[in-house]
């Protein structure tokens, strides 16, 4: 006679593998790393860490430790969230926490919308920025991943390696966040948009 509860210590092995993988996976996008240099770092095969990263392997204690060595975390970093309850993050109106980022110097504002790491895909951060009128610096990003941009108010000219694009309310881009991009003027200002990018980028 089978064992009805059989399945639920495989799930939840299965649940800290996923875990794992994405913890992973995070930390090597935040470091810019690709899973062949992450793989040199710790001296283990691009086919281990893509198995850690897709869960279909259960990676020893041992290889954990020289996995997050090599991405320079705790190995306590790597299993955080494993038997954590499903999160959400509401944002009532006008309540986004401001941070601090590159454009901030030039007077660009920038809301958090919340940042929530996933135990099962992608981590994301939503932030709203606002770039004033007369705003006249606008640095260009590069970072792991890719970037989804909604324009909310008003009219930008948006750079993209060698493209410019015009940006106005109701208009998006999704792009290739590791080619140089930004902002490059405001047309019609205030000009705000929602910016998707990895958690950390």
């Amino acid at each position: 006679m089978s064992d009805p509860h059989a399945s639920e210590p495989e799930a939840a092995d299965h649940r800290l593998e996923k875990t794992v993988g994405n913890r992973v996976r995070h930390h090597r996008l935040v470091a810019g790393l690709t899973a062949s240099d992450l793989a040199a770092r710790a001296g283990l095969s691009p086919a281990m860490i893509s198995r850690i990263e897709s869960a279909t392997t259960s990676a020893s204690l041992t290889t954990i430790h020289r996995v997050a060595r090599a991405l320079d975390v705790p190995v306590a970093s790597l299993f955080r969230g494993a038997d954590a309850p499903r999160a959400a993050v509401v944002v009532k109106a006008g309540a986004g926490t401001d941070s601090v980022r590159a454009g901030s110097r030039q007077g660009h504002r920038y809301a958090s919308l919340g940042n929530l790491l996933s135990t099962s895909g992608p981590s994301l951060e939503p932030v709203i920025v606002t770039l004033n009128a007369d705003a006249a610096e606008f640095p260009l990003y590069e970072h792991a991943g890719i970037e989804f941009l909604y324009m909310l108010e008003g009219a930008i000219l948006f750079r993209h390696g060698d493209d410019e694009h015009v940006l106005e309310a109701g208009d998006s881009i999704l792009l290739d966040a590791e080619t140089p991009h930004g902002p490059t003027a405001v047309t019609a200002g205030p000009a705000r948009f929602l910016s998707v990018n990895p958690a950390g980028a």
